[in-house]
């Protein structure tokens, strides 16, 4: 699953860049299905950043993974 997660991330990664951040993977454990990813550069502070997060990279990570079941911002 980690695997699957990292080509997703490495897809999305362009388009969070070109806002300035840049997304980090932290953690995947696959027994709770729970994704831990650190928010980088301009998304560090960004009022967005949690939107970001749960509608950006989180959805598509729930759709493309089903085992994914959270998202959290470390």
């Amino acid at each position: 699953m980690k695997e699957e997660v990292k080509k997703i991330i490495d897809q999305l990664r362009p388009t969070i860049q070109a806002d300035g951040g840049d997304v980090e993977l932290i953690e995947v454990d696959e027994k709770t299905g729970t994704v831990k990813l650190r928010l980088k550069g301009a998304c560090t502070h960004c009022p967005m950043s949690e939107m970001t997060l749960q509608q950006g990279i989180g959805r598509v990570l729930k759709e493309k993974i089903p085992q994914v079941k959270e998202v959290i911002k470390v």
